[in-house]
């Protein structure tokens, strides 16, 4: 299963930095003027786990391989990018494609880099953001009820959903806020995640300080953490510069690089985790003597869903799943004495997993 996230603000906030420290590459172009990416970059980031290496220790994995997440570099919007300012509506249109999105927020003073804006105000450009997001979610709707309205006579229950769903949008949207304050029942999910509201999206503020400030922020971020609170969001403090040099560097170097200026663990990291927990995601694991392996899905999957992430046939032949709980493995260092204490279990069809279960499926070919 592939999850993005889109990264998104005004341009000149660091959105580009924070893509190149990322996925620990250049590709994305990092310069001082708007629109400096054209094109979204797209890079795969491993999300960070203790628990993989500490099962991969027990059974002498050979290979380990980490669960992933996918960032979307998108260039930087403007005030008027719902009406096709900048390069709005190709902008809104990579926005549609994520599964939620990660604002950067210039939370900084720098003489040198300028700021569309002219001053520096990380809540206001928030509610820029979001404004022009909501915009264009308000004129895509109005079209989209024009076009179901020609169905409805038909009584299709798919399209009297969709109908229902975007007028609810289009209510809270005219109320000045978001489409993801919608309440939604849970046989609606499927419905309304097809529809691709921009502001449905989970958000994630980035906050961008400088590198004093860099382990607890600074008063423009605690203004970003409050709006955030208030919005039920995540929040996450960076230092631009700070993630730039880890980037560089080998992970034992960059360990002690993070230990010299006081911080337990990169900002990125805190991001991806942050990122991850949005999205309402979680890991199990495979583990053998060949590899130990993360796999993503989101919470509260069933077994057979949960085998699909890794082969379709999985699913389709799904038999049983033969389950051991994080803690218990390790408590047991590995199946065997897992098996010895009496926790280790089959599951069947109905099972909904665990984060940190440790699984074997069983299927017919």
């Amino acid at each position: 299963m592939g999850f993005k996230m889109g990264i998104v603000g005004l341009p000149n906030v660091g959105k580009s930095t924070l893509f190149n420290a990322l996925t620990r590459t250049a590709a994305a172009q990092a310069a001082n003027f708007p629109f400096c990416t054209i094109e979204p970059n797209v890079g795969e980031v491993a999300v960070p786990d203790a628990r993989l290496e500490k099962l991969a220790a027990i059974a002498s994995s050979k290979q380990i391989i980490p669960t992933r997440m996918t960032f979307v570099d998108i260039a930087g919007l403007v005030r008027g990018a719902s009406k096709g300012e900048g390069l709005g509506n190709q902008f809104l249109a990579n926005i549609r494609e994520c599964d939620a999105i990660a604002h950067v927020l210039r939370c900084f003073e720098d003489g040198d880099i300028t700021h569309v804006e002219g001053r520096i105000d990380p809540v206001a450009d928030a509610e820029t953001i979001e404004t022009e997001l909501m915009l264009a979610d308000m004129e895509s709707i109005e079209r989209r009820l024009v076009a179901l309205g020609k169905k409805l006579r038909g009584g299709d229950q798919e399209t009297l959903d969709q109908d229902r769903l975007l007028r609810a949008a289009l209510t809270v949207l005219n109320e000045g806020k978001p489409a993801r304050t919608v309440v939604v029942v849970e046989d609606d999910r499927r419905t309304w995640r097809l529809l691709q509201l921009l502001t449905s999206k989970p958000v994630l503020y980035v906050c961008y300080v400088e590198e004093s400030c860099a382990a607890n922020g600074n008063s423009q971020s605690a203004r970003v953490a409050e709006m955030a609170a208030k919005q039920g969001a995540a929040s996450v403090v960076i230092s631009a510069k700070i993630e730039e040099e880890i980037s560089q560097l080998a992970n034992d170097e960059a360990e002690m690089f993070l230990s010299e200026m006081g911080l337990e663990e990169a900002g990125l990291d805190r991001l991806i985790s942050a990122g991850y927990k949005l999205l309402g995601l979680q890991t199990y694991f495979t583990i053998g003597p060949k590899e130990a392996r993360a796999w993503t899905i989101p919470a509260k999957t069933l077994a057979p869903q949960a085998a699909g992430v890794i082969h379709g046939d999985f699913e389709k032949g799904f038999i049983r799943a033969e389950t051991i709980g994080y803690d218990d493995y390790i408590a047991g260092n590995g199946e065997t004495g897992a098996k010895e204490a009496g926790k280790f279990r089959v599951e069947g069809k109905t099972y909904e997993v665990k984060d940190g279960d440790v699984l074997h499926f069983l299927f017919n070919a």
